[in-house]
């Protein structure tokens, strides 16, 4: 899927064929085995994937998921997203992204600090602040990230804060890390319905996932006034056209883990709360769950696709033709999780800090400049915005390629 759309938006800008291939192909792979003591004694080996898609930019930037559907094509396609979204928003960064087989709901506590070190410790050759900066993704968060930090400091004998970012505030982690996709996301949703003349406090959003970006979003679009009538998880979904009380889900799911048996509303599977009437259908959870089998049925008006990759290649061609839905592509829509990371990188380096605000208004200020700048693109060549999105973030980096030219 991943091949397909760079190779639709390298046709589009004509990209030298003597380039081509170096800007598409990862630099480079990583195949790990993970071998973790459980705490019954016995000992289990799992695998891990690092890819380096970009490094012509600057360090690679990507996060690391635990999920027990993880692939090395996944990762590869993940990691090539990173390079053409850090290059749109105008990052100093390449691509990378990480995946470990496992699911994490099936460790105890002190397995999975276990795993964490253990991935970091077969990574610390090919990481670091100037080579290659992990973040959280699907199934980590910032205790993981503080432990795989840990790791690499004992390794290198110092205490290392920019080798990873997402991680906990004590740790060197930054103000409006944890927020900051979701919080994104909205703001773009935000946006985005002030070009189409819609107020944001007559919008009704269903969002699809409701982990960290899901939650999120939802926070941050219920505080913009719109009304939030569907989320789920995935033990199932939740729809009431009245409006959900975020505040009390994430309440119930701190304590629950699910949003199974939630009472703020009656229940509603995932596949149906896609096909919901809303203003804005925000799919926060895995890949490629719009396809061509129910991207006819959709109802919204504005799609922003807060994971990576929710839509088939199929389905956006279904989406364009029916032209009535308008998008917020991934690459430009769920990008503040990378600011923001960026900012905490920054900050790391400079060992000199922010408050919350000077984060947001920081972050805002780059995604206004990134949306003017692909609306102009997809304006000027009659792109799709997503073409309009890839081809701004493939341009970059093939120019970057371009100008350092090929060490012998």
């Amino acid at each position: 899927m991943a091949c397909r759309q760079f190779d639709q938006a390298a046709d589009a800008i004509s990209l030298p064929e003597a380039i081509r291939d170096r800007t598409k192909y990862p630099r480079r792979c990583l195949a790990v085995s993970l071998p973790v003591r459980r705490v019954d004694g016995s000992v289990t080996v799992f695998e891990g994937y690092r890819v380096q898609h970009n490094l012509s930019t600057g360090p690679s930037k990507g996060g690391i998921r635990f999920h027990q559907h993880v692939t090395l094509g996944e990762v590869a396609a993940l990691a090539m997203w990173m390079s053409w979204k850090t290059s749109l928003v105008g990052l100093p960064y390449g691509g990378a992204k990480g995946g470990v087989i496992v699911d994490p709901s099936l460790l105890s506590e002190t397995e999975l600090e276990h795993l964490s070190r253990r991935y970091m410790q077969e990574m610390v050759n090919f990481v670091g602040p100037h080579v290659d900066v992990p973040a959280p993704d699907v199934g980590t968060n910032e205790k993981i990230m503080g432990w795989m930090m840990d790791t690499y400091s004992n390794h290198v004998g110092h205490v290392e804060p920019a080798v990873v970012t997402g991680k906990p505030i004590a740790l060197g982690g930054s103000q409006g890390r944890r927020e900051a996709t979701g919080a994104g996301v909205a703001y773009l949703v935000k946006k985005y319905l002030e070009d189409m003349k819609v107020p944001i406090t007559k919008a009704t959003v269903a969002i699809q996932g409701f982990g960290n970006v899901g939650s999120e979003t939802a926070i941050a679009l219920s505080r913009y006034g719109a009304k939030i009538i569907a989320i789920s998880d995935v033990s199932g979904g939740i729809y009431n056209p009245k409006g959900i009380d975020i505040t009390k889900a994430l309440t119930y799911v701190r304590y629950q883990k699910m949003l199974h048996d939630f009472d703020g509303g009656e229940p509603i599977s995932n596949e149906a709360l896609l096909e919901l009437k809303c203003t804005v259908l925000a799919p926060a959870a895995l890949e490629r769950v719009i396809t061509d089998v129910n991207a006819p049925k959709l109802k919204c008006r504005l799609l922003a696709e807060a994971a990576n990759g929710p839509t088939t290649n199929a389905a956006d061609r279904i989406l364009e033709k029916r032209g009535d839905i308008e998008l917020i592509p991934d690459v430009l829509c769920n990008s503040g999780g990378v600011v923001v990371s960026y900012f905490e990188w920054l900050q790391n380096l400079s060992n000199y800090y922010w408050d919350r605000d000077e984060v947001m208004t920081k972050l805002f200020a780059i995604l206004d400049k990134a949306k003017i700048a692909v609306d102009a693109q997809k304006k000027k060549f009659q792109f799709s915005r997503r073409l309009a999105a890839l081809t701004l973030g493939i341009q970059r980096v093939a120019d970057a390629k371009q100008s350092r030219g090929l060490f012998p």
